[in-house]
């Protein structure tokens, strides 16, 4: 009887085993397909980017700064390959200059302030500047509108900057500020909903929760430290004890980085960060659970890290508002939704992995793989850093 039994059930083992193997390889081939990947710039110009634009009154008339990424906005323009190429901060500055009136064309045509309906006449506004941004060199213009002068007409703004039609990004999400005539907001404008009303000062969080969302599905370094983390808990209570440990740290650091508050250099932040990963990986590999004691600590410091990360995707300047802490509040909401959701999905397929007979083998397989790609980041990063080193031209 107990012989019969065994006989049936060592298929149905036979073929769990082979069902978690092939799930532990695709993890690993994803994790190494993600490592070969650049995670700079380039990957980025293959899938989004961010405009950031501050509309304010200037007596009589309304401007609008816009910090534009700078090779992209080069390219939109159509400038010659040495102008987008250029990576000395003076060099972009003198390039801005040469090709000012053509840039001035594209923006002008993409970024549009209507009063009552009517299209408010823009012009430049003093000389372009270079900002960075995280890792990222932005083109800073400043446009003046002329909406008729007075107060109190009802004005919107409309942004088509970098259409996926151009072939360059596949879309674009204009980060737009305002404060006129004693109403001030925020909004997010996309393909799907490139206008807003600026009379509308009521903060659209949902906008800010989807952008969290999404920036952590797609942020594949911050995917890929949670699932280090994820085959580093042996239990459902260190899972949990991990999972909040590291979203208070990481939701401290955002909100003070987003607010001004505290800020460090992107060339610092974004090699540890990949660091961290391979740490955390490696550390996933240990045969016993790493102690509290020891974990939680590092797992705290390193969410620290990435809050300065999530901060510097979003690249808030607004001064403090009620509004804006409810925007970064719905941003941070959105991170957590995301997180809870790979979560859900990961964590049952690894206590199914565990209890196999390739458990074990497949976890410090899944872990170094994890962690070479947090190495080759890490290493890609300072270099990028020591090659772009150079400070802001304003």
């Amino acid at each position: 009887m107990t012989h019969g039994s065994t006989r049936r059930r060592g298929p149905v083992r036979r073929v769990a085993a082979t069902t978690v193997r092939a799930v532990a390889v695709i993890g690993v081939a994803l994790a190494v397909g993600a490592g070969l990947a650049p995670s700079g710039p380039a990957l980025a110009h293959d899938e989004t980017t961010s405009a950031y634009a501050e509309v304010v009154r200037d007596g009589d008339r309304i401007t609008a700064e816009l910090a534009l990424e700078y090779d992209l906005l080069l390219k939109s323009a159509w400038a010659y390959a040495e102008a987008y190429d250029a990576t000395d901060r003076d060099e972009q500055v003198r390039q801005l200059a040469a090709y000012a009136e053509s840039v001035d064309e594209y923006v002008g045509a993409r970024f549009v302030i209507e009063a009552d309906g009517a299209r408010c006449a823009a012009e430049p506004a003093g000389a372009g500047g270079i900002r960075d941004r995280g890792d990222r060199a932005f083109a800073v213009v400043t446009y003046a509108y002329d909406c008729g002068g007075e107060e109190g007409r009802a004005l919107a703004v409309s942004s088509a900057l970098f259409p996926d039609a151009e072939g360059f990004v596949h879309s674009t999400r204009t980060m737009l500020e305002w404060d006129l005539d004693g109403a001030a907001g925020s909004a997010v404008l996309e393909a799907a909903e490139p206008t807003v009303e600026l009379a509308d000062t009521a903060p659209r969080v949902g906008e800010f929760f989807v952008l969290g969302a999404e920036h952590l599905l797609f942020g594949l370094d911050h995917v890929l430290f949670l699932v280090a983390l994820l085959l580093g808990a042996r239990t459902l209570h260190g899972l949990v004890l991990t999972a909040t440990t590291f979203t208070v740290a990481h939701s401290v650091t955002f909100l003070l980085a987003a607010t001004g508050v505290v800020g460090v250099p992107a060339e610092i932040v974004e090699p540890v960060i990949a660091l961290s990963i391979a740490i955390a990986a490696v550390a996933a590999t240990r045969k016993g659970e790493v102690p509290d004691r020891w974990r939680m600590p590092v797992v705290f410091a390193f969410g620290l890290l990435h809050g300065l990360g999530f901060a510097s995707a979003l690249g808030v300047d607004e001064a403090w508002s009620w509004g804006l802490l409810w925007s970064l509040l719905a941003f941070n909401v959105g991170i957590e939704a995301a997180q809870l959701a790979i979560i859900a999905v990961a964590f049952p397929l690894l206590v199914l992995l565990r209890r196999s007979v390739a458990g074990r083998p497949a976890t410090v397989v899944a872990g170094l793989a994890v962690a070479a790609v947090g190495t080759f980041w890490f290493a890609e990063r300072v270099i990028a850093g020591v090659i772009g080193a150079g400070g802001p031209v304003a």
